[in-house]
């Protein structure tokens, strides 16, 4: 697991190597001014010592003092590319978010909740402000502790030692408590999600928890799932704290060794003061390195954490998308689904069985059946909206080409059982600012399903906003929108799920009329409750059990 996390944040930052090896060079040379300021230091100490004050003095304090301004100054250059680096991962987590969800296999959604996932993105924030503090501070604190211990042992061959403790102390601290931190980090994560997923429930549906008994169980499950998270949460704290456990317990040995050990050293004649107070200040340094360092770690787990839950969205397989175009395009389609058979990732038993249809351009098609018997699957297959287990499914026989999704998109439209419209204007909702439609044709397609009333009676008319799933929408006025952007382009076949079922018998019955009249040469394929589809459709499918029992015509 933590492997693939690493790898996750190696990929992530490889599109950025010249930021990253910027931020290092800037690293290493704030480092070598830092420690070069004990050295510079020792020297004034001396020169105050001997009772020499003099211009060399004065020289030595502007030197300190202007390397103490280029050390700020090199940070906020880092943090000028730091920034640039933040902005630079937002926008590719954004468009690859944007690109992926809607192109998401249908069947990898099996069992998840797209908004839930969505809400992933939000873990790209842990990653700019995590990813960028990592390299700065982790960057900056291991070129400390190298040059620091090197410097150390040009001052006795014991510092050596000191070195070697450091860097125990580090593998230990990765070796036997990284694994169980990334672990618990990922449940404690899990578990946020859970509670976030849960408010987000309660707020798209709360006026079924307005009532007290329904409130009670809105907050007693709320309470569960974030005992559940402070839990892991408690474990992941316990790894956090062991780990600074074991550096107090460094820095208290280190510093009392070193102190000892270092007064022996100037008692002894075998180190001058000004030698021995600049080791001191860079072993604060080292130390103070160390300690950022350990502290970081949460930091890393959190981002490792966040890398791994958007990698679980981006390993989603995605539909695959043409390099380009066909070069074809039919006036007719004629859809022909040889032996095509359906079941549900992880499902037992198929849903659909050796299903074999042609369906011939202008075809007017109900689809009927009891609950189960594989209407609403089979219109998804036909749409493309999910692609068979076994079997095939061809446009226009004659050219033998599988389709191509893209294309067939393109040619045409589905409205979906529970589909709504999105936030955004009911132009845009209708046409998605598309600017090959006319507004001849815009018309036309509002006319027809009787919204003109509807939206000549708002104040802004079509640039009032819908808000998520057309809330402030009667549901009869939500499914007219659909239909309108269902037929703007015109489209060669329509696919209907419960497309009618929420507008008046009346209102319908004329929509149907237009849909079905004989003018309109589309193909329609539909699956609905309302009879009268199945009065005006020149063919008629009734399926049992995953098949076709009965394909008539009038």
């Amino acid at each position: 697991m933590e492997s693939t996390a690493m790898q996750r944040l190696i990929n992530l930052l490889k599109y950025d190597k010249k930021d990253i090896s910027q931020i290092f060079f800037y690293a290493i040379f704030a480092g070598l001014i830092s420690l070069s300021l004990p050295l510079g230091i020792q020297a004034i100490i001396n020169l105050i010592q001997s009772g020499r004050v003099s211009v060399s003095w004065i020289v030595l304090v502007v030197i300190v003092i202007v390397g103490v301004g280029l050390v700020g100054l090199l940070s906020l250059m880092q943090l000028r590319i730091t920034e640039n680096l933040q902005q630079k991962i937002f926008i590719r987590s954004s468009f690859e978010f944007g690109f992926r969800l809607p192109k998401i296999k249908t069947e990898e959604l099996y069992n998840q909740y797209p908004p839930e996932l969505a809400n992933r993105f939000f873990d790209t924030i842990t990653i700019q402000k995590g990813a960028t503090k990592l390299l700065i501070d982790f960057s900056t604190a291991l070129l400390q502790i190298t040059f620091g211990i090197i410097l150390l042992s040009l001052y006795h061959p014991f510092f050596i030692l000191f070195g070697i403790l450091l860097v125990m102390l580090l593998f230990g601290i990765f070796r036997f408590s990284f694994n169980s931190g990334l672990s618990t980090s990922l449940k404690e994560s899990k578990y946020k999600y859970k509670v976030v997923g849960w408010l987000q429930e309660m707020a798209r549906n709360n006026f079924s928890f307005k009532k007290a008994v329904n409130f009670d169980f809105a907050l007693s499950k709320n309470d569960r799932l974030v005992s559940e998270y402070l839990s892991y949460r408690e474990k992941h704290f316990n790894v956090i704290k062991r780990q600074f456990t074991q550096l107090i317990v460094f820095k208290i040995m280190i510093t009392a060794g070193l102190l000892l050990i270092g007064g022996y050293l100037v008692l002894n004649q075998k180190m001058n003061i000004g030698q021995f107070v600049a080791a001191e200040i860079i072993i604060l340094l080292v130390i103070n390195s160390v300690e950022k360092i350990v502290m970081g770690l949460e930091n890393l787990y959190d981002v490792l954490t966040a890398v791994e839950k958007i990698g679980q969205i981006t390993d989603l397989e995605i539909e695959e998308t043409p390099l380009k175009s066909p070069d074809y395009c039919y006036a007719n389609i004629q859809l022909d689904a040889e032996n095509i058979s359906y079941k549900f990732p992880e499902a037992p038993n198929y849903v659909l069985e050796k299903i074999n249809l042609t369906i011939k351009q202008s075809d007017k098609i109900y689809l009927e059946g009891t609950n189960g018997s594989g209407k609403t699957t089979l219109i998804r297959i036909l749409s493309g909206l999910l692609q068979p287990t076994s079997g095939s499914l061809y446009s226009n026989d004659d050219t033998y080409r599988k389709i191509n999704l893209e294309h067939y998109r393109s040619q045409i439209s589905t409205i979906i059982s529970g589909e709504t419209p999105f936030e955004g204007t009911i132009l845009e909702n209708i046409t998605f600012n598309n600017p090959l439609i006319s507004q001849e044709d815009l018309k036309w397609a509002i006319d027809n399903v009787q919204l003109g009333d509807f939206i000549k009676s708002l104040p802004k008319g079509l640039d009032t906003k819908i808000f998520p799933e057309g809330k402030q929408l009667s549901s009869s006025n939500a499914q007219k929108i659909l239909l309108a952007r269902s037929i703007i382009g015109k489209p060669k076949i329509l696919f209907y799920e419960d497309a009618l079922d929420k507008v008046d018998d009346d209102t319908a019955k004329d929509i149907i009329d237009f849909i079905t009249a004989p003018e309109n040469k589309w193909t329609l394929i539909v699956s609905s409750k309302k009879d009268y589809w199945k009065q005006k459709c020149n063919r008629k499918i009734t399926m049992s059990e995953g098949k076709i029992v009965n394909d008539t015509k009038h």
